[in-house]
């Protein structure tokens, strides 16, 4: 396998996430003590946890965990789930399964990097711009103009990081037909479901597609990433079959721990996701005060779903000289726009990434605010 990139994400946050005094970029929902998530634990999930034993596990993933994971699909049953140690592990070993040298990939931009990298270090690419004029709106025509008789893969990820953006149900299930009706797998990343505040979640596409990969972790909605699950569902199980035997040259099984408590996770869903849409609703009203201030210097939106949005910095200084100097100077860390470049399309240069979805970001915006009023 050809060398991959520097990943642009990580090795910024090597450098800042545990020293910047305040978080204000983080991609994830806010976390928990295992006090609190064990509190949520039923009868069940406090006796498999008290009597875990610290051995190897299945490579599927523990059998009463998947149930769980197909208990929030409409037509995935548990032996339609791999368990994964986070997504990372999956999107890696979803492409080298489903693409070969001389297949072809459709990706959406910007996105998460590995979604582009991976597929590009396998073989052709072609990206598909969501466009901050358009409203970050999925062009279905441009995806189809872009399909190819060796396409084997379009990878979406929705709600979208780094915009929020989420694409009307039209659309969606438009872009599950296209693929269906031409034999491409959709390989969809639906780690931020659950956070939509005005707007109901999207079907998964492994409900509407009989070949279409779900993608979903603990880390995003759930606010757990310290645990590393992750999980694909499919119900072409002999895709399954492959990305097993894929594991087993990775992680080969998952974290015994690890899968007990997002077992209890997963059973408390509906509090947890309740929870963390509560944090993000509460955050947004503080976020719009702050960038009300200065109308001159930002553009900002709420996502539309999710717990990360892409804001317009407008500053003479640019955007990537206005968070080095920020967290440098102030300690509040953002993501500039050159994390999401693509090799594939045009992406913004101008924009940084913002969470909204963990407790008190009020003292970060303040120090920022009096970063700005000292320059």
């Amino acid at each position: 396998m050809p060398t991959l990139p520097d990943f642009r994400l990580e090795t910024y946050f090597s450098r800042w996430e545990f020293s910047a005094r305040f978080h204000l970029t983080a991609s994830d929902a806010q976390s928990m003590p295992v006090a609190e998530l064990l509190a949520l634990a039923d009868d069940d999930g406090r006796e498999r946890w008290e009597s875990l034993t610290l051995g190897y596990t299945e490579t599927r993933g523990l059998p009463a965990l998947r149930e769980e994971i197909a208990r929030t699909y409409d037509a995935v049953v548990p032996e339609e789930v791999l368990c994964f140690a986070g997504a990372e592990e999956a999107i890696l070993l979803a492409m080298q399964v489903l693409l070969e040298p001389d297949d072809h990939a459709v990706v959406l931009t910007p996105n998460y990097q590995a979604a582009e990298t991976i597929p590009l270090s396998i073989c052709e690419v072609t990206g598909i711009a969501l466009r901050a004029e358009d409203d970050w709106a999925l062009d279905l025509d441009a995806v189809e103009k872009a399909l190819r008789p060796n396409t084997r893969v379009v990878s979406v990820n929705f709600p979208n990081n780094p915009t929020g953006a989420v694409p009307d149900l039209e659309t969606w299930q438009s872009l599950v037909r296209l693929c269906d009706d031409r034999g491409i797998t959709l390989f969809s990343d639906e780690v931020y479901r659950g956070l939509e505040l005005d707007r109901p979640s999207l079907p998964q596409a492994a409900d509407l597609s009989p070949r279409a990969l779900s993608l979903n972790v603990m880390s995003k909605a759930y606010g757990l990433p310290g645990l590393r699950i992750g999980w694909i569902a499919c119900r072409d199980r002999s895709v399954l079959d492959r990305l097993e035997r894929a594991k087993h040259y990775t992680s080969i099984c998952n974290s015994a721990p690890s899968e007990i408590l997002a077992l209890i996770g997963l059973r408390a869903r509906d509090r947890l996701l309740e929870r963390n849409r509560g944090i993000v609703a509460a955050n947004l009203p503080v976020f719009d005060e702050f960038f009300a201030r200065y109308p001159d210097l930002f553009e900002w939106r709420h996502p539309q779903g999710g717990c990360v949005c892409f804001p317009r910095y407008l500053g003479p200084d640019g955007v990537e000289a206005m968070c080095a100097d920020l967290v440098d100077q102030a300690g509040v860390l953002l993501l500039p726009s050159s994390i999401y470049s693509s090799q594939l399309t045009e992406t913004p240069t101008d924009r940084f990434r913002v969470g909204v979805g963990r407790y008190g970001p009020a003292e970060a915006l303040e120090n920022w605010s009096t970063w700005l009023e000292k320059r």
